[in-house]
């Protein structure tokens, strides 16, 4: 025991002791001027372990002077774009922030609800459909943009920039603001829940019409075609106008002969819309003066880059286009960085990169390659099954419906019939568990109660499972099988590591440890960590741990 506090449990007079310089606590570092987080859409963390020593820009930063976590995880049942997203910046499970899925059918209208649907808002200066996103009203509790807004007396800015609505909404919060990217128009466009019209600097970088300068480029390889030989697809081809000298066969152009919607939307399957969205992110923070707050001020700028999930969506987490699309994305985000050392000095900024879910490879691939048990289920087929030996049983047509994972039964025709919900529960249940592919189903009755077995898969779907939101089942389905109709690629949502484990890096020389950590970590430890760095309160339904092991 150190003599001063010696002394002074003794009784003695310490008081006028003098502190030597070991008893001092070390000087704090400053507060960084600005917070980073970066979302990579489907990014598994298997992907960037196994290109790791390929990188040559952002990524490659990132391993190399920051805190790597092999074992992160989102650590839910529901590994949806929405689900994930809506837990990076709230620490919470879907049992406490509400968004259980990107669509689900609501108990009260029966009616389908958008992940971030609210028709009493509109984009600005774009068309608004009735299901569009456009403001974070269902998301059910605060984000670490709305405590660090609440701590700083709102000095500080929130802004989030995504390819997809629900990608920028739920990073931003309530207090924040969001830009996602229009299809029609290849604008960023914001809403009306969060400003009144666009600020200027938004509408000097939409009039300079920065998407069009991709109309007819081809997709060219960001590396030489020999890092290419260990990954599934079509071999690129010979394009001399290419760096490298080889590409795919996309060219981004549309029937038109000029940009226009198609060709808009084009580019969300390829390496652009994500240059595009780092652009206007750079606008933001010039226009925005974001990093210049007075001293012990930070801002938060959140970044969701959406192609990866596109592409592994068509083609799966196995193919070249996706590898090659990651190494674009090292490019942009590596040209990122050092234009924001220039700009506020990456030793000012906190930056965080990871992901809303994983990918599982195609079925086809899965099958021939790794030998799996592997398929689809076609959630509108089970639904209609279910609800046929329903009217067999008991006479009642279309008891039965939801959006897979979640289904639910009709509460109204389970009452004008007079049957018993546990006992139609019960054998809903027991069917849908005799079809292929399915692993468990868990039952309102279960969640409710939390009579579920001890297994990792229950939990995740515990925490998955909103009580005022989501329906009366969620079905789990085995390894390697997914819900999907299509006859082709691939698709995520399960429980298994391939959707879980997503990249987990933070980097800050004044903050962080830099090391390949094994730690168990989850994307719920995000928002507690920042909040601890900046100081503040953690958000309300934060259930993740500061990763202490990570911090200087």
């Amino acid at each position: 025991m150190k003599l001063l506090p010696l002394l002074c449990a003794l009784g003695l007079s310490c008081a006028a002791l003098p502190a030597s310089a070991a008893d001092k606590p070390a000087p704090a570092a400053a507060m960084p001027k600005l917070v980073l987080v970066l979302v990579v859409d489907g990014l598994p963390n298997e992907q960037v372990m196994r290109n790791r020593a390929h990188f040559q820009g952002g990524f490659k930063t990132l391993l190399q002077n920051g805190a790597s976590f092999s074992d992160a995880h989102q650590a839910h049942g529901i590994t949806f774009t929405a689900v994930g997203h809506a837990a990076i910046l709230s620490g919470a499970y879907p049992s406490q922030h509400g968004v259980i899925s990107n669509g689900w059918i609501d108990n009260k209208s029966k009616k389908p609800m958008y992940c971030t649907q609210d028709t009493r808002y509109q984009y600005l200066g774009e068309e608004t459909k009735e299901s569009d996103g456009t403001s974070p009203a269902n998301l059910r509790v605060s984000t670490l943009g709305d405590e660090l807004r609440y701590a700083s007396g709102n000095q500080a800015k929130v802004i989030a920039v995504s390819g997809k609505d629900r990608g920028a909404i739920l990073l931003a919060g309530k207090a924040g603001q969001a830009y996602m990217y229009m299809g029609k128009s290849g604008n960023f466009a914001s809403s009306s829940y969060y400003m009144a019209q666009h600020p200027s600097w938004v509408q000097k970088y939409a009039a300079a019409k920065p998407q069009d300068r991709f109309y007819g480029k081809p997709w060219c390889l960001a590396q030489p075609p020999a890092k290419y030989a260990a990954y599934s697809g079509e071999a690129p081809q010979t394009k001399a106008a290419c760096p490298h000298g080889a590409g795919f066969e996309e060219v981004f152009v549309s029937k038109s002969g000029k940009p226009d919607a198609e060709y808009y939307e084009e580019l969300k399957g390829g390496p652009y819309v994500d240059q595009l969205t780092l652009d206007f992110a750079r606008a933001a923070i010039e226009g925005e003066q974001l990093g210049a707050n007075p001293a012990g001020v930070s801002d938060l700028l959140a970044i969701s880059l959406s192609s990866h999930d596109y592409i592994n969506h068509e083609l799966g987490p196995e193919h070249k286009k996706s590898h090659d699309h990651l190494f674009h994305l090292d490019q942009q985000l590596g040209q990122f960085f050092q234009w924001l050392d220039k700009r506020i000095g990456m030793q000012n900024i906190v930056v965080v990169l990871t992901a809303d879910h994983g990918f599982p490879n195609t079925p086809e691939f899965a099958k021939s390659q790794q030998k799996q048990d592997a398929g689809r289920v076609d959630s509108r087929k089970l639904m209609a099954l279910v609800n046929k030996a329903l009217q067999e049983k008991y006479g009642v047509d279309k008891l039965f419906y939801g959006s897979a994972p979640n289904f639910t039964l009709d509460a109204d025709l389970l009452a004008a019939k007079g049957l018993s919900r546990s006992e139609v529960e019960q054998f809903v249940a027991r069917l849908i568990l005799q079809q292929e592919g399915v692993s468990n189903v868990y039952t309102r009755s279960q969640l409710e109660s939390g009579a579920l077995p001890a297994t990792r898969e229950a939990r995740l779907m515990q925490r998955a499972w909103h009580r005022q939101v989501s329906g009366d089942f969620l079905v789990s389905l085995r390894p390697w099988w997914y819900f999907g109709s299509s006859n082709s690629g691939t698709s995520h949502g399960s429980p298994y590591a391939y959707d879980t484990n997503v990249p987990l890096l933070i980097m800050g020389k004044p903050w962080i440890k830099p090391a390949y950590y094994g730690q168990y970590a989850e994307v719920m430890d995000i928002a507690p960590t920042l909040a601890h760095l900046l100081r503040i309160r953690p958000p309300a339904a934060s259930e993740g741990r500061v990763l202490l092991e990570a911090l200087r």
